[in-house]
Protein backbone atom coordinates (compact mmCIF):
# COMPACT_ATOMS: atom_id res chain seq x y z
CA UNK A 1 0.00 0.00 0.00
CA UNK A 2 3.15 2.25 1.11
CA UNK A 3 4.70 1.45 -2.39
CA UNK A 4 1.09 2.24 -4.14
CA UNK A 5 0.70 5.51 -2.45
CA UNK A 6 4.11 6.70 -3.55
CA UNK A 7 3.98 5.81 -6.83
CA UNK A 8 0.47 7.51 -7.56
CA UNK A 9 2.07 10.30 -5.69
CA UNK A 10 5.15 10.07 -8.51
CA UNK A 11 2.75 9.58 -11.31
CA UNK A 12 0.71 12.98 -9.84
CA UNK A 13 3.83 14.81 -9.80
CA UNK A 14 5.09 13.86 -12.99
CA UNK A 15 2.21 14.35 -15.21
CA UNK A 16 1.36 18.07 -13.60
CA UNK A 17 4.68 18.47 -14.54
CA UNK A 18 4.22 17.69 -17.86
CA UNK A 19 1.52 20.15 -17.57
CA UNK A 20 3.61 22.77 -17.02
CA UNK A 21 6.29 22.45 -19.24
CA UNK A 22 3.59 22.09 -22.11
CA UNK A 23 1.90 24.94 -21.14
CA UNK A 24 5.47 26.91 -21.57
CA UNK A 25 5.24 28.88 -24.87
CA UNK A 26 7.60 28.98 -27.63
CA UNK A 27 7.86 31.93 -30.43
CA UNK A 28 10.54 32.18 -32.92
CA UNK A 29 11.67 35.44 -34.87
CA UNK A 30 14.35 36.47 -37.39
CA UNK A 31 16.28 39.02 -36.23
CA UNK A 32 18.16 39.46 -39.06
CA UNK A 33 14.83 40.15 -41.27
CA UNK A 34 13.50 42.24 -38.57
CA UNK A 35 16.69 44.50 -38.06
CA UNK A 36 17.24 44.70 -42.12
CA UNK A 37 13.77 46.15 -42.05
CA UNK A 38 14.38 48.80 -38.97
CA UNK A 39 14.23 52.11 -40.34
CA UNK A 40 17.45 52.79 -37.92
CA UNK A 41 19.08 50.37 -39.58
CA UNK A 42 18.02 52.12 -43.02
CA UNK A 43 19.08 55.12 -42.32
CA UNK A 44 22.67 54.20 -40.79
CA UNK A 45 23.53 51.92 -43.76
CA UNK A 46 22.91 55.09 -45.66
CA UNK A 47 24.77 57.30 -42.94
CA UNK A 48 27.79 54.88 -43.63
CA UNK A 49 27.35 55.06 -46.99
CA UNK A 50 27.88 58.49 -47.35
CA UNK A 51 30.63 59.03 -45.06
CA UNK A 52 32.36 55.96 -47.27
CA UNK A 53 32.30 58.16 -50.03
CA UNK A 54 33.58 61.03 -48.03
CA UNK A 55 36.62 59.17 -47.19
CA UNK A 56 37.33 57.34 -50.57
CA UNK A 57 36.89 60.60 -52.13
CA UNK A 58 39.72 61.56 -50.28
CA UNK A 59 41.57 58.50 -50.30
CA UNK A 60 41.22 58.94 -54.10
CA UNK A 61 42.48 62.19 -54.75
CA UNK A 62 45.48 60.99 -52.22
CA UNK A 63 46.42 58.54 -54.79
CA UNK A 64 45.62 60.45 -58.40
CA UNK A 65 48.19 63.46 -56.54
CA UNK A 66 50.45 60.04 -56.02
CA UNK A 67 50.26 58.97 -59.59
CA UNK A 68 50.99 62.70 -60.77
CA UNK A 69 53.87 62.61 -58.96
CA UNK A 70 55.24 59.59 -59.85
CA UNK A 71 54.90 60.30 -63.16
CA UNK A 72 56.67 63.65 -63.27
CA UNK A 73 59.56 62.44 -60.69
CA UNK A 74 59.76 59.19 -63.76
CA UNK A 75 59.65 62.03 -66.76
CA UNK A 76 62.29 63.72 -64.53
CA UNK A 77 64.49 61.19 -63.44
CA UNK A 78 67.02 60.53 -66.11
CA UNK A 79 67.42 65.03 -65.81
CA UNK A 80 68.31 64.43 -61.50
CA UNK A 81 71.31 63.50 -59.58
CA UNK A 82 71.28 60.02 -58.03
CA UNK A 83 70.06 61.57 -54.42
CA UNK A 84 67.44 63.70 -55.72
CA UNK A 85 65.77 60.67 -57.06
CA UNK A 86 66.75 58.59 -53.31
CA UNK A 87 64.49 61.95 -51.72
CA UNK A 88 61.73 61.99 -54.62
CA UNK A 89 61.76 57.36 -54.12
CA UNK A 90 61.47 57.95 -50.33
CA UNK A 91 58.35 61.00 -50.23
CA UNK A 92 56.60 58.50 -52.96
CA UNK A 93 56.94 55.74 -50.89
CA UNK A 94 56.08 58.18 -47.63
CA UNK A 95 52.72 59.61 -49.67
CA UNK A 96 52.01 54.97 -50.02
CA UNK A 97 52.27 54.71 -46.53
CA UNK A 98 49.83 57.92 -45.76
CA UNK A 99 47.17 56.48 -48.30
CA UNK A 100 47.61 52.97 -46.30
CA UNK A 101 47.14 54.75 -43.35
CA UNK A 102 44.08 56.62 -44.51
CA UNK A 103 42.36 53.52 -45.61
CA UNK A 104 43.45 51.88 -42.14
CA UNK A 105 41.39 54.64 -40.47
CA UNK A 106 38.34 54.73 -42.73
CA UNK A 107 38.24 50.94 -41.47
CA UNK A 108 38.45 51.59 -38.20
CA UNK A 109 36.29 54.17 -38.13
CA UNK A 110 33.41 53.08 -39.86
CA UNK A 111 33.82 49.72 -37.71
CA UNK A 112 33.70 52.63 -34.99
CA UNK A 113 30.35 54.28 -36.07
CA UNK A 114 28.84 51.12 -37.22
CA UNK A 115 29.17 49.61 -33.32
CA UNK A 116 28.29 53.09 -32.13
CA UNK A 117 25.01 53.18 -33.86
CA UNK A 118 24.22 49.88 -34.22
CA UNK A 119 23.94 48.81 -30.30
CA UNK A 120 21.00 51.43 -29.61
CA UNK A 121 19.15 49.48 -32.19
CA UNK A 122 19.89 46.48 -31.31
CA UNK A 123 18.50 47.09 -28.04
CA UNK A 124 15.33 48.71 -28.98
CA UNK A 125 14.86 45.36 -31.17
CA UNK A 126 15.14 43.06 -28.34
CA UNK A 127 12.74 45.19 -26.10
CA UNK A 128 10.26 45.22 -28.38
CA UNK A 129 10.79 40.95 -28.58
CA UNK A 130 10.97 41.10 -24.79
CA UNK A 131 7.46 43.17 -24.81
CA UNK A 132 6.01 41.26 -27.60
CA UNK A 133 6.81 38.18 -25.83
CA UNK A 134 5.59 39.02 -22.62
CA UNK A 135 2.10 40.57 -24.23
CA UNK A 136 1.84 36.79 -25.30
CA UNK A 137 3.14 34.67 -22.71
CA UNK A 138 6.06 33.61 -24.69
CA UNK A 139 8.73 31.97 -21.91
CA UNK A 140 11.10 31.33 -24.96
CA UNK A 141 12.14 33.04 -28.21
CA UNK A 142 14.30 31.23 -31.16
CA UNK A 143 16.22 33.38 -33.47
CA UNK A 144 15.07 31.30 -36.71
CA UNK A 145 17.57 33.79 -38.97
CA UNK A 146 20.16 31.26 -41.09
CA UNK A 147 22.89 30.46 -38.85
CA UNK A 148 21.54 31.10 -35.80
CA UNK A 149 21.15 27.42 -34.62
CA UNK A 150 17.38 26.89 -35.54
CA UNK A 151 16.57 24.14 -38.05
CA UNK A 152 12.79 23.87 -37.39
CA UNK A 153 10.43 26.48 -36.67
CA UNK A 154 6.81 25.73 -38.31
CA UNK A 155 5.46 24.75 -35.32
CA UNK A 156 5.88 28.01 -32.79
CA UNK A 157 4.62 31.21 -33.49
CA UNK A 158 6.30 33.75 -35.58
CA UNK A 159 6.31 37.23 -33.50
CA UNK A 160 8.02 38.89 -36.71
CA UNK A 161 4.82 40.89 -37.37
CA UNK A 162 3.84 41.70 -33.90
CA UNK A 163 7.58 43.23 -33.01
CA UNK A 164 7.35 44.91 -36.33
CA UNK A 165 3.98 46.28 -35.29
CA UNK A 166 5.35 47.02 -31.46
CA UNK A 167 7.96 48.94 -33.44
CA UNK A 168 6.17 51.27 -35.06
CA UNK A 169 7.04 50.31 -39.03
Amino acid sequence: MKHLKTLLLAAIFTVGLGGVVNAQKTAHINTDKLLAEMPETKALKAELEKLQKTYRADIEGMFKALEAKVKKYEAEGKSQTQETNQKRALEVQQDRQKIAQAEQTMNQEMAKKYQEKTRPILEKAENAIKAVAAEKNIVYVLDAAPGKGLIVFEKGEDIFNAVKAKLGF
